[in-house]
């Protein structure tokens, strides 16, 4: 598959992060393509929304993705997301047996696929998808650029309860 190819469902994993900002998620977005070329998994970060530390796009449209199928091992597929895996998707990805990972922007605090760890060319794990990186890297950039810039522009709210009376800083 040439570069132009892969815009179309990078595009696809780009609308699945911009759900992720209705419920102030950082918004990385993903897709699982079949065999045929049709969407069998997709999914956008829902930590915020669910509480949940594992929710991550990658995780949700791997889980969703064996469940359309019915069956762990992702074979033939191919995984689309904005951001560079982190270590944690990585070794889902690994452990799915997806064989070919295509992301839109390196992320060089966390991610696993050579900016920070390479788990997905670790010759010691029995499975090294190919990758293809760089896709409609502005566009997947920018999405995270403008949400933390909003996000350093208002306060968080504290998640410190404070006993009656008392207040903080």
């Amino acid at each position: 598959m040439c570069r132009d190819e892969h815009e179309g469902p990078m595009r696809l994993a780009i609308a699945e992060a911009e759900k992720a900002l209705t419920h102030d998620d950082v918004p990385v977005g993903a897709v699982i393509l079949g065999p045929d070329g049709t969407v069998i998994g997709a999914g956008h970060n829902e930590r915020e929304l669910l509480q949940d530390p594992s929710a991550h796009a990658e995780m949700l449209a791997i889980r969703q993705a064996a469940e359309h199928i019915g069956y762990w091992r992702l074979l033939d597929t191919t995984l689309y997301v904005t951001l560079e895996p982190c270590a944690m998707c990585a070794g889902a990805i690994v452990l799915a047996r997806i064989p070919h990972v295509v992301y839109g922007t390196t992320d060089p605090k966390a991610g696993a696929a050579g900016s920070v760890l390479d788990i997905l060319a670790e010759p010691r794990l029995n499975h090294r998808p190919q990758v293809t990186k760089d896709v409609l890297q502005p566009e997947c950039a920018a999405l995270l650029k403008d949400f933390f810039a909003a996000r350093r522009r208002r306060p968080l709210p504290s998640t410190v309860a404070h006993p009656e009376g008392c207040e903080s800083g």
